[in-house]
């Protein structure tokens, strides 16, 4: 077998993305042309810190027929030894690079550059997720050969599997001895989807077989299509705002009549209106602080509560996704199970605000919702009594303004909106840094807790800090540390550090 060696190829895919159908296929085509074959498997562990591992080594037939001797195989992929790489997503194909199963001196590395974001990227403080650009860049220098392109968004419009358009890529890379007749009797003898699979790898060998650029360029901002009960308050924005704040003010009235009504969008609007006539008087000219605070605002005024959370786990659109994602057919049945632990706090914010405050301050009646919730709940959304469970409490929506939650959760808006137009006119940049503070409070629950306290701390530093000639750099660096981490370690030490803990704490 002097000069003749196994052709290593590494598939790693996520459930449901067909990595052990696209093994299968291959073994299968080796097979028929001439080719011993052994596949296996192994299989990641935990959500999303790493996907399954699809091992597939190939041998010419007639090599060992010659030396009278069966080649002995690997049953995982070595560091330098692999031919072709396959990723269903961009991370792993990282993973794959930093494992050093990718070599410029040998490997064929083929990669969707979807993304579907890993645990540590969902729940980071700040934006978590990993830099798209970096990761093709690295694609392109750890490779002989990279081939990238978004196959899963392929797959789905040609209603397949992005198996298959990863092996019309693989196909298009010419990295195996196979021509493409071969690839799709592949797909015929299997018999499952042949028809929508033949499509899918026909899109994605044309698609690897293009030269299109790997790079994704940001999408332009682009000014939302209203619909007819909004029609009035984007007429509104276009009188009143500038050009460039449109995109952001429209989606902002947008999301909000969405949330609430077209009445709560319009009271967005009259918050912004003195915003956009301070940044007018003393900004650059490119609506920094309108933009900003325009952004901040609409998230904050929407923020999520039990109400919020019911309405969207009860619209006909989130059953239609999840049906589509779960590939479900209509001979199919599908159960969705939602797992709730409401706390006290999050029943009294949906309450009425004098009784929302009761509960708050009256241990047998936190004693009372405890019984009924502190164990947590399981609905069944798609059945009968858990959907109508869900629908009662998104039914509240129109009683949202009187209740305890909204009623704080405007205070602070304004306090904060106070702040910002008090500096204006005195420090323009600070104001731009304080307009984006709110990044902190999101979420619900301990997260909120954590993010509003965190704002506060920055917002009882303000007299301190205002008084310092680099105050805007000063609090940007502060914010950062706030969400550099969930315990506020980083926070106090940055205060600390500033010597402003004191003016913190007043």
């Amino acid at each position: 077998m002097a000069g003749v060696r196994t052709i290593n190829i590494a598939i790693l895919a996520m459930g449901g993305e067909g990595g052990g159908v696209l093994a299968d296929w291959i073994v299968d085509m080796a097979e028929h042309s001439g080719y011993l074959a052994q596949t296996t498997s192994v299989p990641g562990v935990a959500q999303r810190t790493g996907a399954t591992i699809y091992y597939v080594e190939l041998f010419p037939e007639d090599a060992a027929r010659n030396c009278g001797k069966d080649p002995v195989m690997a049953l995982m992929p070595v560091p330098g030894e692999v031919d072709v790489v396959i990723a269903s997503e961009l991370m792993e194909a990282g993973r794959a690079i930093t494992r050093g199963l990718v070599t410029p001196d040998r490997t064929t590395l083929i990669a969707s550059t979807n993304r579907v974001y890993s645990m540590a990227e969902k729940t980071a403080m700040a934006d978590g997720r990993v830099d798209a650009s970096t990761l093709l860049k690295a694609g392109k220098d750890a490779a002989r050969t990279f081939i990238g392109f978004d196959f899963a968004r392929l797959a789905e419009e040609n209603r397949s599997v992005i198996s298959a358009t990863l092996l019309g890529a693989l196909a298009a890379s010419g990295a195996l001895p196979f021509i493409r007749k071969q690839f799709e009797e592949a797909i015929k003898s299997s018999g499952i989807s042949v028809e929508s699979s033949l499509k899918a790898f026909a899109a994605g060998l044309d698609a690897a077989g293009s030269s299109a650029p790997l790079e994704v360029a940001p999408a332009a901002p682009s000014v939302p299509r209203l619909g007819p009960a909004l029609q009035e308050l984007g007429a509104r924005i276009t009188a009143q705002f500038p050009a460039a704040s449109h995109p952001i003010v429209t989606a902002g009235i947008e999301r909000l009549a969405d949330y609430q009504d077209v009445s709560y969008a319009a009271e967005y609007l009259d918050k912004l209106i003195p915003i956009k006539d301070l940044d007018r008087q003393f900004g650059h000219g490119d609506c920094t602080l309108l933009r900003e605070t325009a952004r901040y605002l609409a998230l904050w005024m929407s923020y999520e509560d039990a109400i919020r959370v019911a309405d969207l786990k009860t619209r006909r659109t989130r059953f239609e996704r999840v049906q589509q994602e779960a590939h479900a057919t209509s001979k199919q049945v599908l159960e969705i199970h939602e797992f709730l632990y409401p706390r006290v706090e999050e029943f009294a914010d949906i309450m009425p605000a004098a009784l929302g405050a009761r509960i708050l301050k009256s241990r047998w009646m936190q004693s009372l919702v405890n019984r009924f919730a502190g164990k947590g709940k399981i609905l069944k959304t798609t059945s009968l009594a858990g959907f109508l469970q869900l629908y009662w409490v998104a039914s509240l929506r129109p009683r949202r303004r009187r209740t305890l939650r909204f009623k704080r959760e405007i205070a602070q808006i304004d306090q904060w909106l106070a702040h910002v137009k008090e500096l204006v006119p005195v420090n323009y940049d600070l104001a731009c840094e304080v307009a984006e503070c709110p990044r902190l409070v999101k979420g619900y629950g301990e997260t909120h807790e954590r993010g509003s306290r965190n704002f506060e701390l920055l917002m009882q530093a303000l007299p301190v800090l205002r008084q310092q000639k680099n105050a805007a750099s000063q609090l940007k660096s502060l914010r950062e540390a706030a969400l550099a981490d969930d315990t506020g370690e980083k926070l106090a030490a940055a205060l600390r550090e500033l010597g402003l803990q004191q003016g913190a704490r007043a």
